[in-house]
């Protein structure tokens, strides 16, 4: 009927949902690293680039809305997304539960980095972030950032594949 607004449907406002909690982690990440000076090592940028292409994800098909086929390709991307995510952080979980100094640190040194490795990937290294993989130097609630991510990944995962492998419009007619 013209002029009445449409609801959206349960598997587009999950996938919405979804990205806007993905882009508040990548949000509170930036402010630790700006403002609390809590900067990242090798390990917490790949789950930084993890959650923002799980957010890509999430808005993508928020956005695309697909019906058949398609929701089963956003379910299985945002699954393997997830999962992958979790799977850096579950790492960085194990190498911060290593005892002191039984862990090289996450990168060689500078001297040697320009020693042995061409420059353009020194500067790739060194802007990805700095800091020792081991370190804990934030917590919530008894968790480490890495434990944080862990949750939020699998959470984001399990959410994203249900709404988008059972989707229905908002009718209640599976799409």
């Amino acid at each position: 009927m013209p002029g009445t607004p449409q609801r959206l449907s349960a598997p587009r406002l999950v996938n919405l949902v979804c990205f806007a909690l993905c882009a508040a982690l990548i949000g509170y990440a930036l402010y630790s690293q700006t403002y609390l000076g809590l900067e990242p090592c090798p390990l917490c940028i790949f789950q930084r680039i993890g959650i923002a292409l799980l957010g890509v994800a999430f808005l993508a098909a928020g956005l695309h809305h697909p019906r058949g086929w398609g929701r089963y390709v956003y379910a299985i991307a945002i699954g393997a997304l997830a999962l992958a995510t979790a799977l850096i952080a579950a790492r960085h979980l194990y190498v911060q539960s290593l005892p002191p100094g039984s862990l090289p640190s996450c990168g060689a040194p500078l001297s040697v980095l320009l020693k042995f490795t061409p420059l353009w990937q020194v500067v790739r290294k060194v802007l990805t972030g700095s800091g020792e993989c081991s370190e804990v130097n934030w917590r919530f609630l008894g968790l480490a950032m890495p434990g944080w991510v862990l949750l939020w990944a699998l959470a984001l995962g399990i959410a994203g594949v249900l709404a988008n492998l059972r989707g229905r419009d908002a009718g209640g007619r599976v799409g």
